[in-house]
């Protein structure tokens, strides 16, 4: 997800330094990225008409079984909370893996700029019959994890979409956990120590950080296996929605307090999509392959390197490449060109000052200057660039899932039409490289 891990080091241990007096607290945050001094600062709220709800659900417990976060519309309700953006302090520990920073140091800098941000969403909320609705597929991008798209999965759910963020265990994320069964003297000993989910007790966790690329290594062979990897559990997710959309019991590992039944007959099954940020981009284009459940994509600003190019004729749903302006380059956009087709439409836009990091929610919770030199802000407004894109993505998936909603209010921002939006790409493409 970041590609100055040098800078970022070098950064948090300046702020390290620099945090450990009171006085220099408030001015930390002041500077850089948001805490508890500061108020101005937040995942932004959806919009939609619709509450948002979400849970956590791990069908199992094994590396091979499906994990993701759900977002879907709720009932009002006082009782329930937010849940913390950061779910628990492993995941600090595998952001700091993933940027090359020192665990220690890294956790108490991560907590204190971030520890106290929620997720725009309340925590296994009661769930909102009315009628059937269509359902999406989310993919994180590489060293990202289920949460950090929140304002873009609530948004959508906010709009009347159920949507699961897939937790990838590639070893693309930056962190992620299963299950192990204990042996039986384990279960019958001392305590277990504290955990990130509540689980049965003779299931102790298992935490799976990001696999850094080796010296000498292939990066297409890794990250080709992968992204093959990435698409099958899109797939694995989807298929435990249409058994519990059926009736299907299924037992959730994680011992939430939603109720799972709620949810049957709830889904529009014929009116799914895919949705992805980078490598979670390409991961979209593989699972389209792979699954004609998908009636259609929408890839942020796709990294399209792990995708062997031999796939894209046999990809015959539509695609919305949705890019940032600083981010893409020649041979990036000459893949996505290659995908475009004279009888499937496949669109293109790029917002206009926006960086890679403008998609997930740590672009709303960064200051100013410092979310620049981390390149986690661009010069745009990053509620305004969500917005352009959430309601961009609303429009297309109303033309190609068949919605009766207004989101055709927005069909000219599928073409660029925005004082803040290009029409397919800012970057120049020879013909002969397509």
């Amino acid at each position: 997800m970041f590609s100055n891990g040098g800078f970022v080091q070098l950064l948090a241990k300046k702020i390290y330094q620099w945090s450990k007096t009171d006085q220099r607290r408030c001015t930390l945050s002041f500077v850089a990225m948001g805490n508890a001094c500061s108020n101005n600062l937040g995942i932004p709220p959806a919009k939609g008409p619709n509450p948002v709800g979400c849970t956590d659900f791990m069908m199992d417990h094994t590396v091979q079984g499906s994990f993701f976060r759900l977002y879907y519309p709720c009932q009002e309700s006082e009782k329930v909370e937010k849940p913390d953006w950061i779910p628990c302090r492993e995941y600090f520990n595998g952001l700091a893996d993933f940027m090359k920073i020192n665990r220690t140091l890294s956790e108490r800098i991560f907590n204190y700029l971030f520890g106290s941000f929620k997720i725009p969403a309340y925590l296994d909320a009661p769930f909102k019959h009315k009628g059937k609705y269509p359902v999406v597929i989310f993919s994180h991008g590489l060293g990202a994890f289920r949460t950090l798209y929140s304002a873009i999965c609530a948004e959508l759910a906010s709009q009347g979409f159920i949507v699961a963020s897939v937790e990838h265990r590639d070893q693309s994320a930056s962190a992620t956990y299963y299950y192990r069964e204990k042996p039986e003297s384990e279960v019958r000993g001392e305590a277990s120590p504290k955990t990130c989910a509540s689980a049965p007790d003779n299931l102790a966790e298992e935490w799976m950080y990001y696999r850094a690329l080796q010296h000498g290594e292939n990066e297409f062979t890794l990250r080709g296996k992968q992204v093959k990897q990435r698409a099958d559990e899109c797939i694995r997710a989807l298929d435990k929605l249409i058994e519990i959309n059926s009736g299907i019991p299924v037992q959730n590992v994680l011992q939430t307090q939603f109720d799972w039944t709620t949810l049957e007959n709830s889904m529009d099954l014929c009116r799914i999509a895919a949705m992805g940020h980078s490598f979670g981009g390409a991961t979209v284009i593989e699972a389209l392959c792979k699954e004609i459940k998908f009636k259609c994509g929408i890839a942020l600003d796709a990294w399209m390197f792990p995708l062997d190019e031999e796939i894209f004729p046999r990809v015959k749903q539509p695609i919305f490449f949705i890019n940032s302006e600083k981010f893409q380059w020649a041979g990036n956009i000459s893949r996505m060109r290659k995908l475009d087709s004279a009888g499937i439409q496949r669109k293109m836009i790029t917002i206009r000052g926006t960086v890679h990091q403008s998609f997930p929610d740590f672009t709303f919770l960064t200051g100013n200057w410092i979310g620049k030199l981390m390149k986690l802000k661009g010069e745009i407004d990053p509620e305004l660039a969500i917005d352009l894109s959430n309601k961009a993505t609303l429009a297309f998936l109303q033309r190609h899932l068949g919605l009766e909603k207004d989101f055709n209010q927005w069909d000219p921002l599928i073409d660029g039409k925005d004082e803040n939006l290009i029409p397919g790409t800012n970057v120049t493409v020879l013909q002969s490289s397509i």
